[in-house]
């Protein structure tokens, strides 16, 4: 593992200069996932929660969540993002839902923040969408899969 990026010589923290990195494509792919009562993803996925269409608000939340990551983490670059595409899917297994988002740009930083950002904020969406009838859900494994381009190449994740 390299040095953490952040910090200069003298150990404060600070935003990497990117200036002299080649904009290459950039793409990264994230997922994170709701536990909830069976009852709870019946009712999400039956379209009458109280405070309407629970998927498509998340959907959305995250999305925008995306395009904000440099206003709520503080050495994020504001990136041009050229494509924020936001899954939520039914997982009777949990039971709950799992939020895939895939974030792509041509740039010279990547988008692994902008992933994990827009998985958390729509896994929130959801619980404030659905905590009126389970306060017990639970927002878990929350990661990066995969993330292509830039120096270091390809990566992704080894299979829990």
């Amino acid at each position: 593992m390299t040095g953490l990026t952040h910090l200069d010589s003298e150990g404060a923290a600070h935003m990497v200069d990117v200036s002299e990195k080649p904009s290459t494509t950039r793409e990264a792919l994230a997922e994170g996932r709701v536990v909830m009562a069976q009852a709870t993803l019946d009712l999400i996925l039956s379209g009458n929660a109280k405070k309407g269409d629970v998927l498509g608000v998340a959907r959305i939340a995250g999305i925008m969540a995306a395009k904000r990551t440099h206003d709520l983490i503080p050495l994020c670059h504001p990136l041009m993002l050229t494509k924020v595409e936001l899954e939520v899917a039914p997982d009777a297994t949990l039971p709950g839902l799992t939020v895939t988002a895939r974030v792509k740009t041509a740039g010279q930083t990547g988008v692994e923040m902008e992933a994990l950002t827009a998985v958390s904020v729509a896994c929130l969406t959801i619980y404030d969408m659905a905590k009126a009838v389970d306060r017990g859900m639970r927002i878990e494994n929350v990661r990066l899969l995969e993330k292509a381009g830039g120096r270091s190449g390809h990566w992704r994740a080894e299979t829990p």
